[in-house]
């Protein structure tokens, strides 16, 4: 594959750099790459053809600092989303507990209580 082609095969999405034809980044791959997957194992896993995963790995190994500076923006996204999304989860999940059962579900509720109890769950 020429390499007009294979900057062809990399597409600019709201998602980020994008494999094109399909949604996978180059992030998804990046990720892979830094736990030590082969090119193998990520093209099988994220069913890619061989030549749209070269196409990707060529594209980050031809534009390194851009594409890792955008990777560590995508990351640090992420991790903000997760701790917004954690915290607000955990608020709800604490309004949750305090509510009573819904009517017709005392016995199962009480049964659920005991488990908890005998888990070691409840404070």
């Amino acid at each position: 594959m020429s390499s007009i082609s294979k900057q062809a095969a990399i597409v600019r999405t709201e998602r980020g750099l994008t494999i094109a034809g399909t949604r996978i980044t180059l992030y998804d791959v990046m990720d892979y790459l830094a736990s030590g997957w082969s090119p193998k194992l990520i093209r099988d896993w994220l069913p890619l053809t061989e030549e749209q995963l070269d196409a990707a790995l060529s594209y980050i190994n031809a534009h390194r600092s851009e594409v890792e500076a955008e990777y560590e923006t995508v990351l640090q996204t992420a991790q903000e989303n997760k701790q917004y999304w954690e915290g607000k989860n955990r608020e709800r999940l604490t309004q949750t507990a305090t509510l009573p059962p819904k009517p017709g579900q005392e016995e199962i509720h009480a049964k659920l209580q005991a488990w908890k109890a005998k888990l070691g769950l409840t404070p």
